[in-house]
């Protein structure tokens, strides 16, 4: 209870003026605290309201934080009208309301010190000047409760997070990062000259996976080895996808329901979820921005 609101609580037993000198107050500051009283409780019964837009929000899918749930309060809304994101975050506080907060589990890479090594090419820059320059690929694992694995191999394009490719097996042999990439190839294509990033897994190393990628047209590029830092934009999405499928639990409880969460995921996080790395918009909204901005720049 803060000292002026003391004041106001015994301004009946005791005179205003001995209730601040006692408590040290200014009895202009008082007065104005006092007067200023309904525009705090405007703002309380507002940001109340505010509360329960946020709570149906976080109802709805739990890994919202306070940066998505902001963009989607403000979407279609007049600029004049938005809600400012330190305001979401202190409601969110205030209120007990918490997007889901997980640690990043430890994914272990087997590298092949006999299989074909290349220069890094990307160097920790996750961008690129366009859509279908560069890609970056990894191979994640997906706890079963039964005690066993699949696998998940995925296919980004750096330039809007786009997922543009993925394949789930109960193996991580070469051929699964290979389906992987034909899967970005029937999707939208393959630049000729395009660059493919990824760790220094025996996959990625293994001679069919190399001579699949020079059929291509693509150039590879590698990170060094144990430092998962020079693959951060695909880790980052691997610990995305298993916090929000899992959403705490330790594993799935069948390998159906881990295909049919991967399929649903998969679908979601390039057509509706919010990216912050895409401004708030979902990969497929950012890649059409971009494609956008290249026609016109070419014109």
């Amino acid at each position: 209870m803060s000292g002026f609101q003391f004041v106001a609580d015994h301004r009946n037993t005791f005179t205003v003026k001995r209730l601040c000198h006692v408590l040290d107050l200014r009895r202009s500051s008082y007065y104005a605290w006092r007067n200023a009283a309904p525009g705090r409780a405007w703002r309380a019964a507002d940001d109340l309201a505010l509360a329960e837009r946020i709570r149906a929000l976080n109802a709805a899918d739990r890994t919202l934080g306070a940066p998505r749930i902001t963009a989607e309060l403000n979407e279609g809304v007049p600029a004049g009208e938005r809600v400012n994101h330190k305001r979401v975050a202190r409601v969110m506080r205030e209120h007990d309301i918490a997007g889901l907060r997980l640690r990043r589990k430890v994914r272990t890479t087997i590298s092949d010190e006999s299989g074909q090594k290349f220069p890094d090419l990307v160097k920790r820059q996750f961008w690129a000047p366009a859509p279908g320059c560069v890609h970056a690929g990894d191979i994640t694992y997906l706890p079963i409760a039964d005690g066993s694995n699949l696998y998940l191999a995925t296919v980004i394009d750096l330039a809007s997070r786009r997922l543009v490719g993925w394949a789930i097996a109960d193996h991580m042999r070469t051929e699964l990062v290979i389906e992987a990439l034909d899967d970005a190839l029937a999707t939208r294509g393959i630049v000729q000259g395009a660059i493919f990033h990824s760790d220094h897994g025996a996959q990625y190393t293994s001679n069919a996976f190399v001579e699949h990628c020079k059929s291509l047209g693509l150039r590879q590029s590698m990170g060094r080895i144990g430092s998962s830092a020079d693959n951060a934009a695909v880790e980052s999405w691997n610990a995305t996808f298993k916090r929000e499928t899992l959403q705490g639990d330790p594993f799935w409880i069948d390998a159906a329901t881990c295909r049919r969460d991967s399929f649903r995921f998969c679908t979601r996080y390039n057509t509706h979820r919010r990216h912050s790395y895409c401004q708030k918009v979902s990969p497929n909204q950012y890649e059409n921005f971009l494609n956008a901005a290249t026609f016109v720049l070419a014109a």
